[in-house]
């Protein structure tokens, strides 16, 4: 049913900073156009009988995962049933997800990085002591790419230079690189979308496209003009 998806979205079902409605969503959506959503909510994913409900009563193919805070900045998590505690500890939400059969993605990893004023300092440094890198070849070695699947490299919510950044640290690494809007309202959803090269019905053919590592982050839906990402 859908190749392309927005791998990055918030309601306010499970995140509070968001004023998207899930009813809200797929309106948005349906004039988009657009059949692949995954709902990553700060708070963990829905519960999964309430999920099927409402996914059944639209024709989309909805995908429930969540946006972890971890001490590697934030990741998404695909595959998952649940929050559970250790989370927050990035080598433990990889070593879940591994068990689990999921995914984990390292979301915008560099906001801030390049943008960030004196008095803060970049989510995925936060741990780690040392100055910023400047250049893409300083920030290879940061754990977290050990760690995750895939890169976020086209995020909705982060300038267009630390995209860029993100996008030539995986390149340089050979990382799968992904799209999302991070979308916490109507405006801006599918800004920045993942397509696949197979066709996705289900959660479980969902992760193993994720799984297969073909797919590319796109852009242009909004204008209409759907394009690969690129720097």
């Amino acid at each position: 049913m859908a190749r392309l998806f927005d791998l990055h979205i918030h309601t306010t079902k499970g995140s509070s900073d968001s004023s998207l409605t899930p009813e809200d969503l797929i309106l948005e959506a349906d004039r988009l156009g657009l059949r692949g959503l995954c709902l990553t909510e700060h708070s963990g994913p829905w519960d999964r009988h309430e999920f099927k409900k409402f996914a059944s009563l639209h024709n989309v193919v909805l995908i429930r995962a969540m946006e972890v805070e971890t001490d590697y900045g934030h990741m998404l998590a695909f595959g998952l049933d649940r929050y559970q505690a250790g989370y927050n500890k990035a080598a433990e939400l990889r070593k879940a997800a591994t068990t689990a059969g999921g995914f984990v993605v390292s979301a915008h990893p560099f906001r801030g990085v390049l943008s960030g004023g004196h008095r803060s300092r970049a989510l995925i440094y936060q741990s780690i002591p040392g100055p910023l890198p400047e250049t893409p070849e300083e920030a290879l070695d940061h754990p977290v790419f050990k760690l995750a699947d895939a890169v976020e490299v086209a995020n909705g919510g982060t300038i267009d230079r630390e995209n860029d950044f993100a996008m030539a640290v995986a390149e340089k690494l050979k990382l799968p690189v992904t799209g999302g809007s991070d979308a916490h309202s109507t405006h801006g959803l599918g800004k920045f979308l993942t397509e696949f090269t197979d066709e996705v019905n289900t959660e479980a053919e969902f992760l193993k496209a994720l799984h297969s590592k073909r797919f590319h982050p796109v852009t242009g839906l909004r204008t209409g003009n759907l394009q690969p990402y690129a720097i």
